[in-house]
């Protein structure tokens, strides 16, 4: 007898117990073979497939694509070449937020934190220091083998002499980046870059009470903009700066103002290169921020640290209370911190050019302040700038 003919495909005796599409004990089948004797499992036990794998396999391959399309663009703007705007459809970012950013980020960050041997330290390190540009002349410490892990390495500080800060222009540059946009803000609307804005009020969230930002109220009925005005004559401006992974990770006061007040939004953590800001609308929007606001000699004055993937870790060194990336949230909510009470009424005073707060990798800072209507920026789009840099003045 062939070997075909005295093979037979036998099938368990197994009860099937079927609840509704539900099935206990999917069938197998049993293979005989001469004196061999093999059991298959059922495809369904083989292969399954579930929404959760089939999301993060789909997102992460379309945000794969999204950051080739992101090198297209880039590689367009260095030779001059006008991008037109083209907006993420609904779907689409609803695609790219199924990426679990927020637990890779955390993943990432408890990464950061394996202390390498030392050995391999000069190697990993010089590796990112080739793929980002770094300039480790100005680092406070040059030895490679001087930083235990990945995060001591990204929060690296500088040589003082490396960043002077600007003493006659009243508002510098809070760090090392890219400016993407700048300028007057307009019908309660900010520019992320050219032509792709947020909302004001969705940005900042309600205003807050007027009795922690010393202004006098502004008319119910005025729009957020102008309530957040105070000074007859003065303008809200605003200004955006990328920090690439390879710029200097710390960010700093842009100028002397005192912080009253922090507001903690957690959210998504998509990345926030300019390729993505250029396609998805509201981007910083829907990201995790960390807003402080406050006020200096002529009004309202707020930064905003932006997170983005792998970039879960906002600190502000003086927040000890602040914790971002937390594992569950709200979707919309917000956490408000105050920092006047009975014994500080003046809050947190920030001198220009004092360390103010940390990135894990990078990400972007947001400006929106008054001033009065000559304020003038000295920057142009696109162009790099470092912190202690002049970015306006009166």
């Amino acid at each position: 007898m062939s070997l075909l003919t005295s093979c037979n495909f036998l099938i368990h005796d197994n009860l099937f117990l079927k609840t509704g599409v539900l099935w206990k004990h999917p069938p197998s089948r049993t293979f005989f073979s001469d004196r061999k004797k093999f059991h298959t499992a059922s495809v369904g036990q083989v292969f399954r497939l579930r929404p959760f794998h089939v999301l993060v396999a789909t997102g992460g391959g379309y945000a794969g694509y999204r950051k080739y399309e992101d090198y297209k663009l880039e590689q367009l703007e260095k030779r001059g070449i006008e991008v037109p705007v083209k907006l993420a459809s609904e779907w689409e970012v609803a695609l790219y937020k199924s990426v679990p950013t927020r637990l890779l980020s955390r993943a990432w960050g408890r990464l950061n934190q394996v202390e390498l041997p030392t050995w391999l330290r000069k190697p990993v390190y010089s590796l990112y220091i080739w793929t980002f540009g770094v300039n480790m002349k100005e680092a406070a410490v040059e030895d490679l083998h001087h930083y235990r892990n990945l995060s001591e390495f990204f929060r690296r500080k500088l040589k003082p002499q490396a960043r002077p800060v600007c003493c006659m222009h009243s508002v510098i540059s809070p760090s090392d980046g890219k400016i993407l946009n700048f300028g007057q803000v307009k019908n309660c609307e900010v520019e992320q870059v050219k032509g792709v804005t947020y909302s004001l009020e969705s940005f900042l969230g309600p205003r807050v009470c007027t009795e922690e930002l010393h202004f006098s109220r502004a008319p119910s009925g005025n729009s957020f903009q102008q309530q957040l005005v105070t000074k007859e004559g003065n303008e809200l401006y605003h200004c955006v700066i990328y920090l690439a992974p390879g710029d200097y990770h710390c960010f700093h006061s842009p100028t002397d103002w005192r912080v009253s007040h922090r507001r903690h939004f957690p959210g998504s953590l998509m990345s926030v290169n300019p390729g993505v800001a250029r396609w998805i609308k509201e981007l910083f929007c829907h990201n995790e921020r960390v807003v402080l606001t406050g006020d200096w000699k002529h009004g309202f004055f707020s930064l905003t640290a932006v997170g983005a993937t792998n970039v879960g870790s906002i600190r502000i060194y003086f927040d000890q209370d602040l914790h971002t990336n937390s594992p569950s949230y709200s979707k919309g909510s917000y956490n408000d911190f105050s920092f006047i009470s009975n014994n500080n009424k003046e809050g947190i005073p920030m001198r220009k050019g004092e360390h103010l707060g940390e990135f894990n990798l990078g990400s972007t800072i947001v400006l929106i302040f008054e001033a009065p209507k000559d304020f003038k920026f000295h920057l142009k789009a696109g162009q790099k700038i470092r912190f202690g840099e002049a970015l306006g003045s009166l």
